[in-house]
This record gives structure tokens, sequence and C-alpha cells, in this order.
């Protein structure tokens, strides 16, 4: 079974994106524009991509992929991604990007299926996230502490998970960020 991880980076006082769901906060951060080795191995355990429809729609703008779609293999691979949409949103040539309308557990059956024997990245947002909490099916939060703050924005994880439900495992400085990983737990699946 794999396990579902929200991998993201956050604000110190907890927010993902600005009000404009603009990321320019993470990449003005001393190594906000790129992960190191620790990344590049868990990108390795990846076999699926899920992402709300903010997300994929900034990455789609900041990285011009519409116009330029072989830059995707170098964010994602080949993974299949999973897009939470109501919208109807443009896909990208040559990358295998579903679009799911609804509830994470009508849709987690598929994601599993697609994901084989590896993990479950959710790439954001915060609410998304939640969903998954909500549904029993976040199992880890990874999260990189950025040495940012901002006015107001896009939370973190928008859903109360105390305690009962967080256990920290790993933590770790990279550079100019904190690295937090908590074990989620919850219903089982």
């Amino acid at each position: 079974m794999p396990r579902v991880i929200f991998y993201t980076a956050t604000t110190l006082n907890g927010f993902l994106a600005d009000d404009d769901d603009s990321l320019d906060w993470l990449f003005a951060a001393p190594g906000g524009e790129g992960g190191d080795s620790s990344f590049e191995q868990f990108l390795e355990g990846i076999g699926v991509l899920v992402q709300g429809s903010s997300t994929y729609e900034w990455v789609l703008r900041h990285e011009q992929l519409i116009e330029h779609p072989d830059k995707w293999p170098a964010y994602y691979g080949a993974r299949p991604t999973f897009v939470f949409t109501r919208r109807t949103l443009p896909g990208v040539a040559g990358a295998d990007i579903r679009f799911v309308r609804g509830d994470v557990g009508d849709a987690w059956p598929a994601i599993r299926e697609a994901a084989g024997d590896r993990d479950v990245w959710i790439v954001g947002g915060g609410d998304l996230a939640g969903q998954f909490a909500d549904a029993g099916l976040l199992d880890q939060v990874a999260v990189s502490v950025a040495p940012a703050t901002l006015p107001s924005g896009k939370p973190l994880l928008p859903r109360a998970l105390g305690a009962d439900r967080l256990t920290l495992t790993a933590v770790r400085q990279a550079g100019a960020f904190a690295e937090l990983t908590y074990a989620v737990s919850g219903p089982a699946r």
C-alpha cells in the first residue's frame, strides 16, 4: 500500500502561498529554488503526484508549460499527476495528467493503482492535503520551513490535527530551511 505524503514548504508563519497563489516568496529564500539530495531521494520513491487546481495553474503559468511542455519531465518525470478541480483546465502535451472531480476517497482507488508500489506525493495545496487527512488517507507531512513570513496567504494545513494524530519523526536543517517530518495517524484505510 503506498504512503500518502504531503511534502511542501511553508513560511515561518504557516503559509504555502500568498493571497494570489504565488510561490515567489519561496524562490526568494536561499535554497528555495531547488531540492537537495534528500529531495531527489524522496522523488525516487514517488509513483504518483496529486495537486489541487491552484497549484497546477501556478506551475503552468510560472513555468510556461503550455508553451514549453518539454519542461514538465524536469519537474515531475513521467509520473501520473492527478489534479483535483471543479473546472476544465488545459493539459500539458505529452504529460500524464488526470483531472479529477469530487471526493478524494472516490479517487483513491485510481490513485493507489497508478502509484503501484511507490508513494503518493501531495504537491499542494493545504486544503487538498486536509481532505486526504479527513478521509484517513494522509500518512505523513514533511514540511520545510522557510526563512520568510507573509502577512496573509494560503494556510499550510487548514485543519485541526492535534498531537493525538501527529508524531514528530524527523528534524533536519537544509541550508536556511528547517525540515520537519510528522507521521499522521487516523482511521484505517
